[in-house]
């Protein structure tokens, strides 16, 4: 049940049970008052025909030994003792009254009946006016209930936002008022500040590094060429490349951060662009179409495509176990392996740059599945990681329609 119904459910269910309280308060009291007062009423009449009776003087509507008289007021009377009893019979509710005399037992009858019609009309107003306080405090705590809900919706989208990478997004500007919803708006407004301050931190650390490196590397791949042939210089220009490609990834991995990159797209015939990314890798991969159908022919950025494939199939080489597999259906293509899959870490969090997580799967400083899913953003598709139910990585690619742009975060 939503904030929103629980508030308004909330408030009905108070302002009914004080509506129903109160108008039964106000109906027994109303009963109270109108039998008190034909009761007084009842017993005045009897005090005046007993002092009539007493002088000889027969006192209008008063009875001797009234029949219609109820039994146990005439029992009562009868023990020589005065008192008074609303009862109902063939002539409708009255209240009765009666005392002993010497020749048995006087009583005098006062109707009731309007009195009950005007209980039965007070009920009704009271009926009336329940209905419409109860409808107008329920309305009214909808009314705020769906104020309070809205500002929390818009602040819980906006939040999603930051979440999702939109961390210059400020709640404050939407949510209105200054009381605990602002007051929380507020406080998240100051955490993606803080948040937002500490990855442009993060990523100017990043490229300001990986731009410091690029010269002194530069240098190094020189001087390794110049080195005289053997083993050991075979060695050292393997770790300058593998230093240098190492370089290259953070400079683009700082350059997707910052959100600056924007797609060349193309119409690029999915399955020849996928064959072209194979041998371009030069690893050992299965390539198959999806049974009955062509591969389709895809708007997208071909440089991008290879970026993200290649690094996809490098990483089930380096990580997982052969045969990897590629699988085209449609849009959505699929790279697997058939090692020890992906850590939980990275299922639930996505990749992270220099974090692997998974001894079994080798070791990596976690930036080509990074770059794979920036790249993703920038062309507008979408890339998830599973595990296979028979076992290996699975990653799914599944790459927009010709008519869907790419989104920008």
């Amino acid at each position: 049940m939503t904030l929103r119904r629980q508030i308004a459910t909330a408030v009905a269910a108070i302002s009914v049970l004080v509506a129903v309280a109160v108008g039964l308060l106000v109906h027994q009291a109303m009963i109270r008052q109108h039998v008190d007062q034909a009761r007084t009423a009842a017993l005045t009449a009897l005090g005046s025909a007993l002092t009539d009776y007493g002088r000889g003087i027969a006192a209008p509507g008063a009875a001797l030994d009234d029949p219609a008289l109820p039994t146990r007021l005439h029992d009562l009377a009868a023990e020589g003792r005065q008192g008074s009893l609303l009862a109902t019979d063939q002539q409708g509710e009255s209240m009765w009254a009666a005392g002993p005399v010497q020749d048995g037992v006087l009583s005098v009858r006062v109707d009731f009946t309007q009195d009950r019609r005007s209980i039965a009309d007070l009920d009704r107003i009271i009926l009336i006016t329940v209905v419409a306080a109860v409808f107008t405090t329920v309305l009214a705590g909808v009314l705020v209930a769906d104020r309070i809900s809205r500002r929390l919706r818009t602040a819980a989208t906006a939040a999603r936002g930051i979440a999702a990478g939109g961390t210059d997004t400020r709640i404050g500007e939407l949510v209105d008022g200054k009381d605990e919803v602002a007051e929380l708006a507020a406080a998240v407004d100051l955490m993606s500040r803080t948040l937002h301050r500490r990855l442009a931190d993060e990523q100017r650390f990043t490229a300001d590094v990986a731009h410091e490196l690029r010269t002194p590397l530069t240098g190094l791949v020189t001087a390794a060429e110049l080195l005289p042939p053997g083993r050991p210089t075979q060695l050292v220009q393997n770790r300058v490349q593998a230093l240098r490609a190492l370089v290259e990834d953070l400079l683009e991995v700082s350059r997707l951060d910052a959100d600056v990159e924007s797609p060349d797209l193309s119409a690029v015939p999915l399955e020849r662009a996928v064959r072209r990314t194979v041998t371009l890798t030069g690893l050992d991969v299965a390539v198959a179409i999806a049974a009955g159908q062509e591969a389709p022919e895809v708007r997208t950025d071909l440089r991008r495509l290879d970026r993200i494939l290649g690094n996809l199939l490098l990483n089930a080489h380096r990580h997982g176990a052969g045969p990897v597999e590629l699988h085209v259906d449609g849009r959505r293509i699929t790279v697997r392996d058939h090692g020890p899959g992906y850590p939980d870490d990275l299922l639930q969090h996505g990749p992270q740059r220099f974090r692997t997580n998974a001894p079994e799967r080798g070791r990596g400083h976690g930036l080509g599945l990074t770059i794979a899913t920036g790249h993703t953003r920038v062309i507008g598709a979408t890339l998830t990681f599973t595990n296979h139910p028979a076992g290996g990585a699975l990653a799914t690619l599944t790459l927009p329609a010709n008519d869907e742009g790419p989104t920008r975060s």
